[in-house]
């Protein structure tokens, strides 16, 4: 499997959800939204403001106590989590969740069997997700003797073999250096031009304005703001963004001072300061 071999993407349409754990949290509160097909989509907000709890209802992890979640149009229903999987691949956050396997090897493999791939095919998509995430040669490895940045690559990994049209990557850059950043970067790059619908929960303003065209903002349970990084970012967005405990990039702040929009580039940047110096 090649990074950029093309999948038929599908849409995602949210309507009216809501979902409440069995302790009483009221984790989504009446919670609509629609995700076109290849979008590239960030999904941010506070803890606790239902954004790992929405993406499970994606692939059925979660069921809505109300509402309903629509897959390529189709009602996800009483659709086996099995069947789902095949459909929508999440990384969680904490990778140590979904290592199942004794190596590296079995560990990328596991989700791709688990779908009904072997043989060489197999084998092909394992060693492209890991040449992706930088693990070639660690095969033999086992996942709790790599440090926590390369086991969530690992966990992306298994995702990526998987060829899922939905790819839903949760803080995926959290414990990366400035190299596992641009890595990740990079997947969703060659995630988004095979045509996959890419879904990445995150707490990096700066990321999700650089990598993604849609940012959608999450607030007890509910989207508070739904629009493109520049929107979503823009100085008079800033009073809502507070509101849910989140700050704007530090290139938008600089950008609204400068009078270069919310979303200004690096190199607009330096220009307009040694302009003014």
């Amino acid at each position: 499997m090649s990074p950029t071999e093309r999948v038929d993407a599908l849409d995602i349409d949210v309507e009216n959800v809501s979902f409440a754990y069995p302790d009483g949290t009221r984790a989504l509160d009446n919670a609509s939204l629609r995700i076109e097909p290849g979008q590239r989509v960030a999904i941010v907000g506070q803890n606790g403001s239902g954004k790992s709890t929405l993406v499970r209802h994606f692939n059925g992890l979660l069921r809505p106590k109300a509402g309903i979640v629509r897959l390529g149009g189709e009602a996800i229903g009483l659709r086996h989590v099995a069947e789902l999987a095949r459909l929508v691949g999440i990384a969680f956050q904490n990778p140590d969740r979904q290592i199942f396997g004794r190596s590296v090897g079995a560990e990328v493999r596991f989700g791709a069997r688990n779908i009904g791939l072997s043989g060489a095919e197999l084998d092909r998509r394992a060693a492209s997700a890991l040449d992706q995430v930088g693990l070639t040669g660690s095969e033999a490895v086992n996942p709790y003797d790599l440090g926590f940045s390369r086991r969530k690559l690992l966990g992306i990994a298994s995702i990526l073999a998987m060829q899922t049209p939905v790819v839903v990557l949760d803080e995926p850059t959290t414990g990366q250096d400035a190299a596992g950043v641009e890595r990740v970067a990079a997947i969703i790059a060659n995630l988004s031009a095979a045509g996959r619908t890419v879904i990445a929960i995150s707490h990096d303003m700066r990321f999700v304005a650089e990598h993604f065209e849609r940012v959608v903002v999450m607030r007890a349970g509910t989207i508070a703001m739904d629009g493109t990084p520049a929107q979503v970012f823009a100085e008079s967005a800033w009073p809502t963004l507070e509101s849910t405990f989140l700050e704007p990039p530090y290139p938008a702040r600089v950008g609204a001072k400068l009078g270069l929009g919310s979303t200004p580039t690096d190199a607009a940047l330096v220009e307009a300061l040694r302009s003014r110096t």
